[in-house]
């Protein structure tokens, strides 16, 4: 479908560098990274508004890395909408028809179907002014889509969305994929991404550091920064050693950590996920594996239930599901036992990003 070959492009002091990708038929694939990664900019060269300074981008196995915009059949809708303030609705929709001088029945035959496909058939005689950003978003999309693109490029479409709005909004999206649009769409939002994506590709300073299925991705992150976008608060450094035919990871604050059977470097990285460990305010059976003692410095609210800060010799981070908070009845000074399974030790394989 689409293809990009090591892609480069500098944009005064950043750099898009080495970009390559594939995005299959008919997928859903999440740009993920933070604001100045350089998502925008790779969505402008896939469209054509801008050139590649090096590599190759191919459309179906037709290299358009120098093709004019209007010569690409991909649709782009921009974040802030770009919509014409003096034309109605209808005229929003119907402008890139009217560009192609298309005749007057089939402009209002196409703005009729697609404001139906959208749910906006009412709107269609309204000026913009006074639409909603729910509105707005889905009269960009019916101008983008009335042009029946290849490939649907979305840049932060929820980032301007009220809340209460944006799960209508991911409704039409999954819809268009459906049937059978493929969709890119760059966000920042973790959240966003993973209810989206059946790929994810994650970006940092210009570069895609990970790419493949958002369990795959958030599951075994290669670094600390998509660690981190997963919500994992929980990094060690450590060291290896094997007792036995057993592996252990011992911590800069003298921890160690009892880990599966495996391969293991000399010293590296240890995450663990905030969920993955298990709190009690009472001792654990002294064969309990990764068991240890600590004092409760901080308690605030998390998307889970609430998120603790435990001394434990190493400072852990621990989601507990609201129900299980009230039963323990922790406060911020509580002495309590934390847990996790061998399993829960993700070794990192990049460096500290």
């Amino acid at each position: 479908m689409l293809k990009l070959e090591n892609i480069s492009k500098k944009l005064g002091d950043f750099t898009l560098s080495g970009i390559s990708m594939e995005i299959r038929e008919g997928e859903y694939y999440v740009l993920l990274g933070r604001s100045g990664s350089g998502k925008t900019q790779l969505l402008e060269l896939i469209a054509g508004l801008n050139e590649a300074d090096s590599g190759k981008i191919w459309l179906d196995d037709e290299d358009i890395t120098f093709k004019k915009i209007q010569d690409r059949n991909i649709g782009l809708v921009f974040q802030d909408y770009a919509i014409f303030p003096n034309l109605i609705v209808f005229g929003n929709i119907a402008y890139s028809l009217h560009c192609r001088k298309t005749d007057k029945p089939t402009v209002k035959k196409e703005v009729t179907r697609i404001a139906k496909e959208l749910n906006i058939s009412h709107l269609l005689n309204r000026f913009t002014h006074n639409l909603s950003g729910g509105e707005l978003q889905r009269v960009a999309l019916a101008r983008t889509l009335i042009t029946s693109p290849r490939l649907l490029l979305l840049d932060e479409p929820l980032a301007s969305i009220d809340a209460s709005l944006k799960d209508d909004i991911k409704r039409t999206f999954r819809q268009l994929n459906r049937k059978g649009l493929t969709i890119i769409h760059v966000t920042h939002d973790y959240s966003e991404a993973v209810s989206l994506a059946t790929r994810i590709g994650v970006i940092h300073n210009g570069r895609v550091i990970q790419e493949g299925l958002p369990d795959d991705v958030f599951g075994k992150p290669a670094n600390r920064f998509v660690a981190r976008y997963a919500g994992i608060r929980n990094f060690f450094r450590v060291r290896f050693s094997k007792e036995g035919l057993s592996w252990k990871a011992e911590s800069d604050g003298k921890l160690a950590f009892n880990l599966t059977e495996g391969s293991y470097p000399e010293e590296g990285l240890i995450i663990i996920k905030n969920s993955a460990i298990s709190i009690y305010n009472a001792e654990l059976p002294r064969d309990t594996g990764n068991c240890f003692k600590g004092v409760v410095k901080d308690i605030s609210p998390c998307e889970q239930g609430m998120e603790l800060l435990v001394e434990a010799g190493e400072l852990f981070y621990v989601d507990v599901p609201m129900n299980d908070f009230k039963k323990l009845q922790i406060t911020d000074t509580s002495d309590v036992w934390i847990s996790f399974p061998s399993e829960a030790c993700i070794v990192l394989n990049g460096g500290s990003v």
